[in-house]
């Protein structure tokens, strides 16, 4: 297996490290899928830190995959991918489609208030999951995990990460 540099990003108003059960969650597949935790930090529903946080790490080169918790909903204050889009190279639609197909079986209807998604920023993968560990499992165990398994046939991203460096340089 190919190990992937991964930097988790909780967004949340009320979290700390110690309170924090999605993104120690999101920590935990990454060590579970033998892959390497770069970097984990908890930021306020806040667009511009947001911002200035996924710009640093995508821009560093040294981070492959970017996984966001929280700041995924309708609220005014979720502003996750407001502070995403700018950064988008390419979406990933089929990502957020997936996931909200998923989620559909465990909350129903509900799932509409979710922006889940993907997308290429330069050569760095980021994903926007909700903040709640039941989307985190489901999102990393169910699509997240085996995309980054360079086992994982037919296709997978973890094998498309030296080519988008490549072409992106």
């Amino acid at each position: 297996m190919s190990k992937i540099n991964i930097a988790v990003l909780t967004v949340s108003d009320s979290r700390t490290k110690e309170t924090d059960t999605s993104g120690k969650a999101l920590i935990e597949y990454v060590a579970q899928g033998g892959h390497t935790l770069s970097t984990y930090e908890i930021l306020p529903d806040n667009q511009s830190k947001i911002h200035d946080q996924l710009k640093t790490w995508i821009h560093q080169g040294d981070v492959d995959v970017i996984l966001v918790t929280g700041g995924t909903g309708v609220t005014p204050r979720d502003v996750t991918l407001d502070a995403l889009a700018p950064l988008i190279t390419k979406d990933i639609v089929g990502f957020g489609e997936l996931f909200r197909w998923l989620s559909y079986e465990d909350i129903g209807t509900s799932t509409i208030q979710s922006n889940a998604t993907a997308a290429l920023c330069k050569a760095t993968f980021v994903f926007l999951l909700p903040g709640s560990t039941g989307a985190v499992r489901l999102g990393m165990e169910k699509i997240i995990l085996p995309q980054l398994d360079i086992t994982h046939r037919p296709c997978n991203f973890a094998e498309l990460l030296p080519r988008i460096r490549e072409e992106r340089i």
